[in-house]
């Protein structure tokens, strides 16, 4: 198959791109059944004496390009309904009806706070491409976005959620006027995913009731079936404690699927180098040292023991606090005893075969280094955050 992307440098593009290459160079096999040969990449920059070869050979057309925020407001309608036009000339030129998906807006429904210029513009892209089906028989798949977020959008521009992805990870102020605005927010590796059924024709349908998407098997119109309705509040809250976390160590909840995971890898996405490194604090002594590593809001905390040779440590018990340990290098000795009983339980642990080891309630637990030269590393976690307000932590030699 070859596919057609314009605007292929644009945000949508360059990750659809992305996801078609992995696809075509094997290192995607999740769609077995797609099999590609060619993607003609066409952009701005691209020397238009290709424009005519790719709508010739193309098998399907990812149309993206568009104009969001020109200098002036009439490149809206030359850039969204002339360059659509053109396009469509080109494939009845060569008698090449394959399938256009075309990438509109929600602004195209020109209702309320969307009557403009750009959603006009939209408007007149979607309408000449409905008639472009009825002349030709060609296939259309008319897709309007609503907010697009993710990984390489462009902050400052037409994204909200970016800018303040990137200003909160830039140490920059964002503004909020109105917390309870609600943005209906679409992000990036959802709608690749509805590209990819599209391409296999496995596209989702809808219509529309005013501004809210309706999805239904006979829709006029095509859309991701996974967007998000959050607040500007809930964005700046979520942000925050993102921003928060190498000092506080706390990983808000993220659950698969959720708006939480999408942001935070965002987020993620606009690190400057000075933070993808942080530092954490070693609590140090004459027997090693011990890191916290990682907390959870729900779910405990990771932890990192270093125990210098010979150094037993540990020694303590816990009415309902539960671990595991797993020793990572070196070699050691996890031993335990009942509270109240004299059997202990020995377990020999190595770097080099590696396991995990309960500390039981009830059980006083030490964990001993039997090597004369090398440093003893346990991961430990622990299903609690440690509080020193309530430790349940008592000392008992095993």
């Amino acid at each position: 198959m070859k596919i057609l992307i314009t605007g292929s440098a644009g945000f949508v593009g360059k990750n659809l791109t992305a996801a078609l290459q992995n696809i075509k160079n094997g290192k995607d096999r999740t769609r077995p059944d797609l099999s590609i040969s060619n993607i003609y990449e066409y952009d701005v920059e691209t020397d238009p004496a290709l424009f005519d070869e790719y709508c010739k050979n193309a098998d399907f057309v990812f149309h993206l390009a568009g104009v969001n925020r020109p200098q002036d407001p009439k490149e809206f309608m030359t850039g969204n309904f002339g360059f659509t036009s053109e396009l469509l000339e080109t494939l009845k030129k060569h008698k090449n009806t394959c399938p256009v998906m075309i990438s509109s807006s929600i602004q195209a429904t020109c209702i309320g706070r969307y009557d403009g210029d750009y959603g006009r513009s939209k408007k007149a892209g979607e309408e000449i491409v409905f008639s472009y089906s009825k002349e030709t028989g060609a296939k259309v798949l008319v897709y309007r976005f609503p907010n697009l977020f993710g990984k390489w959008c462009r902050p400052n521009y037409n994204s909200a959620v970016a800018t303040f992805c990137n200003n909160t990870a830039n140490d920059l102020p964002i503004t909020v006027n109105d917390r309870n605005t609600v943005l209906e927010l679409l992000y990036i590796d959802d709608l690749v995913c509805e590209m990819l059924d599209a391409l296999e024709g496995k596209e989702h349908h809808c219509s529309f009731d005013g501004i809210e998407t309706v999805l239904c098997d006979n829709g006029a119109y095509c859309a991701a079936p996974v967007t998000h309705k959050v607040t500007l509040g809930e964005i700046s809250d979520l942000l925050e404690q993102f921003s928060a976390q190498p000092k506080s160590l706390v990983m808000p909840e993220i659950c698969e699927g959720s708006f939480a995971k999408k942001l935070y890898s965002t987020y993620l996405s606009y690190l400057p180098k000075e933070k993808i490194a942080f530092p954490l604090k070693m609590n140090e002594d004459a027997r090693g040292s011990f890191t916290e590593l990682l907390k959870t809001e729900k779910c405990g905390q990771f932890s990192v023991n270093i125990s210098k040779p010979g150094i037993t440590k540990g020694q303590h018990w816990h009415h309902t606090k539960w671990e595991f340990f797993i020793v990572v290098s070196g070699r050691g000795l996890i031993q335990m005893r009942k509270i109240g009983s004299d059997e202990v339980l020995n377990f020999e642990v190595s770097g080099d075969r590696i396991e995990a080891i309960h500390m039981l309630p009830g059980y006083t637990h030490n964990i001993i280094n039997l090597s004369d030269s090398e440093n003893l590393v346990t991961v430990m976690w622990a299903n609690e955050q440690f509080d020193p307000n309530h430790p349940d932590t008592f000392f008992e030699e095993v």
